[in-house]
Order: structure tokens, then C-alpha cells, then sequence
């Protein structure tokens, strides 16, 4: 009897060190001894080359990730998700630890709906990057809207500038009539007639342009534009060492850009297909300053009241839980 009961258990933690084994080895990786918590064996980044994310770009074709996490014995991969519902979804799946270059609405909306995320620090400000342009020779502002079709993507920072525009100019959402299209395909319907009015951002502007198209509002002066940088609320909290680290290969991204323009505006343009001159000219539009400062809170804010307002969203969220300064943890 005695030699069964050390067979059984025996048994007993042979199974208990299997089923612990199990649970430790989670997605991204196994249990650290140490911390308790998940070894990180491979951090997901999310890539978005257009409308001009220099920084991404750099960060890729540099290798700067992987020479910063390599040491860990950290594998890096950029999964090309452009879409900011597909990149906030990914997120909370777990197959995505970063967004990189993420839409503050996009971030708005998955945090509202249940998204564990925080807003780490600010990927770029682009307000003359978004227009509103036109062809038709009566539209020479947005005072001129009234009755007009007005095509553009709807919920996102061209949406928002195209119901600010119209406030300004003592209109509403109600006196134009807007269809949620791609910005290629609001393009196409501006330049062949079949819309009045079309909102345009990033490279497709200058082709607009090309085409006979002109600008008659950009974001100056009306919203900022904010594209963040955004985390997986678990990966802060059980990482923040790595979190810390990887904003600050971010900056080291933006000191080569700096350093290295000529070369930056080569690379940037082999990697998205647009010229060089068209670079150049795009380059002005952007501020790539990581830091948050508090007028992005107030941008935030003010794209959280745009939600609202459109009725993409009913609850508020409180905006100092979605921000985290990693620097100060």
C-alpha cells in the first residue's frame, strides 16, 4: 500500500506541474520565474507606412526594435494593419502589443467599448495634412456646402474637420449630405462630378490637386489631427520596463529623422511609392513630437466630443485613465 500511495503521488505532482506549465505559457510567451509574470518571447508592432509615417518607416527598415529587444531574446514582427478598428481588435485579442499610429477616434471608440488600452505618448499632428476639397467652380468654401454631397470616410479625423468646418460656418451635418466613402474612392467621385465636395488627407492630396481639384479647408486652425501611440493595458502593466524602452527607440527614430533627412525622404519615398518632391512637400505638414502635452488632451477631448456628437458614441470616458506617461513609471 505504501508503494502505491508514492506511485500516486507521484502522479499527483507530475499532473500539477503539467497543468502549471500549461497556464504559464501564454501566447507571447512562458512564465518568468522571477517576475511571475509572462516572459515576453515576441513583441507584435503594428506597421502603417501611408499617408507619411516617417518614423514607422524608419523603425522597419533601420531595424532599430529589433537591435533594442534582441538582447532580450525578444522576437519583433510589424503586422501590416492599417484599419483602426482591425488594429484596436487585434489588441484585444492579444495578437498586437503596439499601435503604432493609431487615430484618436479609433482609440476613443475601443477604449469606450471595452478595449484595454492606453495612449502611451503622441505619433504625430498633421492638421494641414486633412482637407476639404472641391472642383466645381461654385464651391469656393465651406460656406458653400448647403445642399451639396460631400464624400469622405466616416468616424475619423476627415469626418470630424468636414462637422467642425460646417459649425464654423453656422451649418450643421443636416444641410449637406455626406456619404461614407474611401478616401480614393471620394477622390474619384470629386473628380468626375458625381460629388461636390470631397475629404482628402496624405498623398492623395497632391493627385487631387493634379486632377483640378482644390483645397478649400484643412485642419489649421480647426483640429490638430492626432494620431497616437497606443498599448495593450496588460502588456503595460506586466512590461512597463519593455513599454519604457520601446518609446524610447520611438524618439531615437525621430533623432535619425532629423539627423538623416536627405537620406529619410529617399526611404520614406521607396517605401510608399510617392516622390520625392511629394515627400518633401508632405514633410512640413507633420509634428512627429512623441511628448503628450496638454493641448493633445484637449484635442482628445474635443475628437471625444466629435463622437459624441456624431452619435458613434454615448458614454465619456475619462481621458487621464486612457493616458499613461511611461516616463513617470
Amino acid at each position: 500500500m505504501k508503494r502505491i500511495w508514492q506511485i500516486v503521488t507521484l502522479f499527483l505532482l507530475m499532473l500539477v506541474t503539467f497543468i502549471m506549465a500549461g497556464c504559464g505559457g501564454g501566447q507571447n510567451g512562458s512564465l518568468d520565474q522571477e517576475t511571475g509574470s509572462q516572459k515576453v518571447e515576441n513583441i507584435h508592432i503594428s506597421y502603417v507606412k501611408l499617408p507619411l509615417n516617417i518614423p514607422s518607416i524608419i523603425e522597419k527598415k533601420t531595424g532599430l526594435f529589433e537591435e533594442e529587444f534582441q538582447k532580450d531574446g525578444i522576437t519583433v514582427s510589424f503586422p501590416e494593419i492599417t484599419e483602426g478598428p482591425k488594429m484596436t481588435e487585434a489588441l484585444a485579442s492579444g495578437s498586437l502589443d503596439f499601435c503604432n499610429a493609431l487615430g484618436g477616434t479609433s482609440a476613443i471608440l475601443a477604449a469606450a467599448n471595452g478595449v484595454d488600452l492606453k495612449v502611451i505618448g503622441i505619433y504625430s499632428r498633421a492638421p494641414k495634412a486633412f482637407t476639404i476639397m472641391a472642383k466645381d467652380d461654385n464651391i469656393q468654401s465651406v460656406s458653400d456646402l448647403k445642399g451639396k454631397k460631400v464624400a469622405g470616410p466616416k468616424g475619423t479625423i476627415l469626418h470630424q474637420l468636414l462637422l467642425a468646418s460646417l459649425e464654423e460656418n453656422g451649418l450643421g451635418v443636416e444641410d449637406v449630405e455626406f456619404i461614407n466613402m474611401s478616401i480614393p474612392h471620394a477622390m474619384s467621385a470629386l473628380i468626375t462630378g458625381d460629388v461636390g465636395v470631397a475629404l482628402i488627407a496624405g498623398p492623395v492630396v497632391p493627385q487631387a490637386l493634379e486632377a483640378g481639384a482644390r483645397v478649400i479647408e484643412t485642419g489649421e486652425g480647426m483640429l490638430d489631427a492626432t494620431i497616437v501611440i497606443a498599448v495593450s493595458g496588460k502588456f503595460l502593466d506586466q512590461h512597463s520596463d519593455l513599454v519604457k524602452r520601446y518609446m524610447q527607440v520611438h524618439q531615437r527614430s525621430i533623432e535619425y529623422m532629423k539627423e538623416n533627412l536627405n537620406d529619410v525622404y529617399k526611404m520614406a519615398a521607396d517605401e510608399t511609392g510617392i516622390s520625392v518632391d511629394t515627400v518633401k512637400q508632405m514633410y512640413g505638414w507633420y509634428d512627429f513630437n512623441s511628448k503628450i502635452t496638454n493641448q493633445d488632451i484637449v484635442e482628445l477631448e474635443k475628437t471625444q466630443e466629435f463622437l459624441q456628437h456624431a452619435g458613434m458614441l454615448t458614454s465619456t470616458i475619462d481621458m487621464d485613465e486612457l493616458i499613461c506617461d511611461v516616463t513617470h513609471i
